[in-house]
C-alpha cells in the first residue's frame, strides 16, 4: 500500500501541467488579485486562504484524472490482478489526492507571508494549512467519481468546470458581499465557501463555526457515495 502510494505521488508531481496550473496558476492569481489598486490586509489574507483553497480543489479533483487515464492505458486493470483490494487501490487514490493538495496550499501561504506580508501567529499558520489539507478530502473524492465514471477526456473537462463553478460561486476568487442576494444564499451551501471558512475563521482568530463542519461533512458523504458507487460502475466494465 505504501510503495503504490509513493508510486502515484510521484507519478503526479512529475506531471508539468500539475506543476503548473495545480500549484503556480494559485498563486499567480493571488498575487495578481491582491495588487491591483489599493489593497489593505484583511482582503490580503482572506484572498490568500481562498486561493489555497482553490488550488487544493483544482490539485483534488487532478486526482481523478489519474484515474481516468489509468482506466485508458489499462492500469487498473493491472492493478485488479495484484493482491490489492480494491478498497485499497480507492484509498490509495484518495492519499494520493491529500498529499498532492499540501504543494498549493503551502506554495500560496508562503507568498502571502513573504511577498504580500500577511502576518499571523505561527499556530494560525499551521492550523490554516491543516484545515485546508483536511477539508479537501469531499473534492478529492468528488474527482476520484469522476475519474471512474467518465472517460479521460470528460473528466478533464468535468473537473475543470467543477473547479471553476465551485470556486467561483463559492467566493473563492473574490468577496461573497459582491454577489447579488440570491447568489450569496446559494454560496453558503457549497462545498468551497465553507472549505475556505476553516481558514478564514482561523486566521481571524477564532474556531471554524458549527455551521460550516456540517456542511462540509454533508459533501463529504454526497461526494464519498458518488466515488464509491462510479468505482463499483467502473469495476464492472474492466
Amino acid at each position: 500500500m505504501l510503495a503504490y502510494l509513493k508510486l502515484e505521488v510521484r507519478r503526479t508531481l512529475r506531471d508539468t501541467g500539475f506543476v503548473i496550473f495545480g500549484i503556480g496558476m494559485p498563486v499567480m492569481m493571488y498575487l495578481l488579485f491582491t495588487n491591483l489598486g489599493e489593497n489593505d490586509g484583511s482582503w490580503k489574507t482572506a484572498s490568500m486562504v481562498g486561493m489555497a483553497a482553490y488550488g487544493a480543489v483544482g490539485s483534488a479533483l487532478n486526482t481523478g484524472g489519474g484515474v481516468a487515464e489509468d482506466k485508458t492505458i489499462g492500469w487498473l486493470r493491472q492493478l485488479r490482478i495484484t493482491p490489492m483490494a480494491p478498497r485499497d487501490v480507492v484509498l490509495g487514490r484518495a492519499l494520493t489526492g491529500s498529499v498532492t493538495v499540501l504543494p498549493a496550499i503551502i506554495a500560496v501561504l508562503v507568498a502571502g507571508g513573504l511577498v504580500n506580508g500577511v502576518r499571523l501567529d505561527a499556530w494560525q499558520w499551521a492550523v490554516i494549512a491543516l484545515l485546508l489539507w483536511l477539508g479537501s478530502i469531499p473534492f478529492t473524492l468528488l474527482g476520484l467519481g469522476n475519474g471512474y465514471r467518465l472517460t479521460a477526456q470528460a473528466t478533464g473537462v468535468v473537473n475543470m468546470v467543477c473547479n471553476l463553478g465551485l470556486s467561483v460561486v463559492g467566493g473563492l476568487w473574490f468577496p461573497i458581499a459582491l454577489f447579488p442576494e440570491w447568489l450569496r444564499s446559494l454560496s453558503a451551501y457549497t462545498p468551497t465557501n465553507r472549505f475556505a471558512q476553516l481558514g478564514t475563521a482561523v486566521a481571524d482568530g477564532h474556531a471554524p463555526s458549527l455551521t460550516a463542519l456540517v456542511v462540509i461533512t454533508v459533501w463529504l458523504v454526497v461526494f464519498g457515495s458518488y466515488a464509491v458507487v462510479s468505482y463499483r460502475r467502473a469495476a464492472r466494465t474492466l
